[in-house]
């Protein structure tokens, strides 16, 4: 025959929930931002790559069109020299100027492709000059991202184990928690910037608040009956024996990790 399940110890397995939970949030506060800064510097190297890359591809396009034009300048100074041979043997005046409009066309092809080629190099030297500043910039970021790593890493170090263990622990608890009280402790998580859902009555207030519990209210509350919120915060109330009691027992299971 199965045991029954007291409000007890649904009472206590909630704050032995509370503690855990707490704990872990208190491991991932001193990771703090640590994650995201390195996500977010490893994203901005990245994009800086890809940026770099871009470069030289645009680079190499610029490059094979310098090399086009000097390709077509050859072209047409062989087509002038070969006009300049066929003015020598010339019948008219209208045939010389003929082919002088052929020849000056030629010229102004030139002149044409090597502005095209002027401007294709300021191009590329603008482009070295912005891969230049980006590769300063993506060793200025790959410095600060081994040292955030470094940092990251021996907080992981640190308490990694604790939290694997404490995660699983989160679980077990949970477990043994019926599923509307759960849900209800979650939402009440959720809302609570703290993230405490169950506290203890201290001094005749729930922990942090200073609204004052009346005394009937306040042995209901150590009477372990029932589930008890507060009206105030809307957290789940716990008298201070019972907190005690569990934080020394979650105190005596952190230790043991």
């Amino acid at each position: 025959m199965s045991q029954e399940v007291t409000v007890e110890m649904k009472l206590r397995a909630l704050y032995d929930l509370q503690l855990i939970d707490s704990r872990i949030d208190k491991i991932k506060s001193i990771r703090g931002d640590l994650p995201l800064e390195v996500q977010d510097l490893e994203d901005e190297i990245e994009g800086l790559r890809t940026r770099v890359e871009k470069l030289n591809h645009e680079i190499a396009e610029l490059e094979n069109e310098i090399k086009g034009k000097k390709i077509f300048i050859k072209a047409c100074l062989d087509k002038i020299n070969k006009y300049k041979d066929q003015q020598k043997n010339v019948r008219n005046n209208r045939e010389f100027e003929a082919i002088s409009k052929e020849i000056e066309y030629q010229e102004l092809e030139i002149q044409l492709a090597e502005k095209r080629m002027k401007e294709a190099k300021a191009r590329i030297d603008h482009k070295t000059a912005q891969i230049q500043a980006s590769e300063e910039k993506i060793s200025e970021l790959n410095t600060h991202l081994e040292f955030k790593k470094q940092e990251l890493e021996s907080i992981m170090s640190e308490t990694s184990k604790e939290e694997e263990v404490l995660m699983k622990k989160s679980e077990e608890f949970a477990r043994l928690i019926e599923p509307r009280l759960l849900a209800a402790y979650k939402r009440i998580r959720e809302r609570m910037k703290n993230g405490l859902a169950v506290v203890p009555v201290e001094r005749g207030a729930s922990m942090g608040s200073f609204f004052t519990i009346p005394p009937q209210r306040q042995l209901e509350i150590q009477s372990r009956k029932k589930i008890i919120i507060d009206e105030h915060s809307g957290r789940i109330l716990v008298d201070s024996d019972l907190a005690r009691e569990e934080e020394e027992r979650i105190n005596n299971l952190i230790a043991s990790i």
